[in-house]
């Protein structure tokens, strides 16, 4: 008898990469919307933008973790290995930039460089519009390893003995 469905580790990466995907694409947005807008509003937008990116940026390196986890689970069982170290590699790049985006955000809210805010919140968008950018490639080349390749897909038998 295998083990549960859910205790296999390459089910978790599926399971937590969601939520950053989510949050970080609608952090993006937010801090987008505030480079645009007035005083008072921009404010809420951009604190608003800010929690988003900061939960986004920590589950992101939570789906990077899952996602090595899985690796060695996936590797084994498709075809082109090349498209998963794409993935990954994609994955890393979108992580790398929400964290420098983190971190350059953090430096802002901690008043340093205050005579160069609009400009740093405009660095801030730049970084998160090319990690997402890097994020929707990274979930391409996901996809395809899933649905081209089934990796991580348990296929069944032909009449479906371990169901009964």
């Amino acid at each position: 008898m295998s083990e549960p469905n859910f205790w296999r580790t390459e089910i978790w990466h599926p399971l937590v990469l969601h939520f950053p995907l989510a949050v970080l694409l609608l952090a993006t947005v937010t801090k987008l919307v505030a480079v645009f807008i007035n005083h008072e509003p921009a404010s809420f937008w951009q604190r608003a933008g800010s929690y988003l990116l900061y939960c986004g940026c920590i589950s992101a390196w939570l789906a990077v973790y899952t996602g090595n986890m899985a690796d060695g689970v996936v590797a084994r069982r498709i075809c082109d290995p090349t498209i998963l170290k794409l993935h990954q590699i994609a994955a890393y790049n979108t992580a790398y930039l929400f964290t420098g985006a983190t971190a350059v955000d953090l430096v802002l809210y901690y008043g340093l460089f205050r005579q160069y805010s609009r400009l740093i919140r405009v660095g801030i968008v730049v970084l998160m519009l090319a990690g997402s950018g890097y994020l929707v490639y990274a979930g391409h080349l996901g996809a395809q390893v899933v649905y081209q390749q089934a990796g991580g897909v348990r296929v069944p038998s032909a009449d479906c003995a371990e169901y009964n």
